[in-house]
């Protein structure tokens, strides 16, 4: 249920331009964003029709950030935080132009896609540091968990627009066409960029070492009594769960046979369950209980998996999928919320950074060891090996659920 005063919030984000603004540009970019996630995918299966390197490209998007996010977080703390994010969309918008007339000139290969994927990532983790530390800067504090909520719905709202675009692109026009589209996205989104201001600045203008001041960072999360757990808890369902989604074209073809039809169903499926998650993190518009969500999240994701790798049944794997898209959103979703509300303004990039360089970047290492085993023992197995991970960092972290609650949401003072 809608916590108090929930609507009058939305109401008023909707009212602000700067949020308007940044929303609708994001909303058009997501949608690019997850149509060409779908394009990559397939077009790695129809090259090698091997779930190792459907492993492999995942990593090549994502590791980069694991290396690359906290120096980035370093970056958007000294910076225009908003100049820093316009420069990376335009930047990921000319590599989706790129890989079309490569497409179009039939110069793609696995490698080329491999290198130019990794170049995609590092931009992105400039980006997703840039994002996350600027968000905040944009509307009142107590605005902040309704905007992670309908942020997230948003995101959640293309991941099932975005796949069924990108099935109809591919369909009706070929792989290249879903890559224009996207740079065409990302152009809508620059645009939208360009209309909206920062209410505050916490830019700190420092000129210190680069490396020092990621190390500062680190530490800062690592002390925190519940900041550091939180992440650990979020690396659970990265590592274990969240590798499904980029495994997907390997399970819905590989295991179900249903096609690239069958991949978008698969993808939008999962997009449905995290649209459900996300707008019922919204509604809630209280940071009161997120903690009991972060870990009760984990629990949903492994019985999700656990769901799809008993069966070849299709419709018993779209039900496993829905769970584990919606445990995968309410796993991102509630730990950013707890994030966001607990750390000091100074070094929000930094700590953020953390939170991005888990979130897309710790998955791309899951993707690599679930699609080297299913190549051994196969899919299914592998990601029941996958969830058996996340079962153990949610056994083990149990023991620091109180102190969490107790630091993280003592009072609700976001009500």
């Amino acid at each position: 249920m809608a916590g108090p005063g929930f609507f009058d919030k939305v109401s008023e984000l909707c009212r602000q331009p700067n949020f308007a603004w940044y929303l609708s540009g994001e909303t058009v970019a997501l949608i690019g964003i997850w149509a060409q996630k779908i394009a990559i995918g397939w077009l790695t299966w129809e090259l090698t029709k091997s779930n190792f390197w459907l492993g492999a490209i995942a990593f090549a998007d994502l590791f980069p950030t694991v290396i690359i996010t906290p120096v980035a977080g370093v970056i958007a703390d000294r910076v225009n935080r908003l100049n820093m994010a316009r420069l990376c969309q335009a930047l990921a918008g000319l590599h989706a132009f790129l890989m079309a007339a490569l497409i179009y000139f039939d110069l793609i290969n696995i490698w080329s896609l491999f290198a130019l994927t990794f170049v995609l990532g590092v931009v992105l983790a400039f980006a997703t540091a840039a994002r996350l530390a600027m968000v905040p800067n944009l509307i009142d504090v107590k605005y902040v968990p309704t905007a992670i909520g309908l942020n997230s719905s948003i995101y959640n709202i293309a991941r099932v627009i975005g796949p069924a675009v990108a099935a109809a692109m591919i369909s009706l026009f070929g792989i290249g066409a879903t890559f224009l589209l996207t740079g065409f996205t990302y152009g809508v989104f620059v645009f939208c960029m360009f209309r909206i201001h920062l209410l505050r600045t916490e830019s700190s203008h420092r000129r210190g070492k680069i490396f020092t001041e990621t190390a500062e960072g680190m530490r800062y999360a690592a002390r925190h009594p519940a900041i550091g757990p939180a992440l650990i808890l979020l690396i659970g369902a990265a590592i274990g769960i969240k590798p499904f989604l980029e495994l997907l074209p390997g399970l819905a073809d590989g295991i179900f046979r249903a096609g690239v039809e069958g991949f978008a169903t698969f993808a939008a499926v999962a997009g449905a369950g995290a649209i459900m998650a996300g707008v019922w993190m919204a509604l809630r518009g209280s940071s009161r209980g997120t903690t009991r969500i972060a870990f009760g999240s984990m629990l949903l994701g492994i019985l999700g998996m656990v769901i799809v790798c008993a069966t070849q049944i299709i419709w018993v794997g779209l039900l496993g999928t829905f769970l584990v898209g919606a445990a995968i959103t309410l796993a991102g979703t509630a730990t950013q919320i707890l994030m966001q509300l607990s750390v000091e303004g100074e070094v929000r990039g930094r700590v953020m950074s953390l939170y991005g360089m888990v979130h897309r970047g710790v998955p791309a290492l899951g993707a690599v060891f679930i699609g080297l085993a299913a190549e051994l023992v196969g899919l299914q197995a592998a990601m029941y090996g996958g969830a058996a991970v996340t079962g153990i960092i949610f056994v083990l972290m149990l023991r620091r659920y109180a102190g969490m609650v107790a630091m993280l949401e003592p009072d609700d003072k976001q009500d």
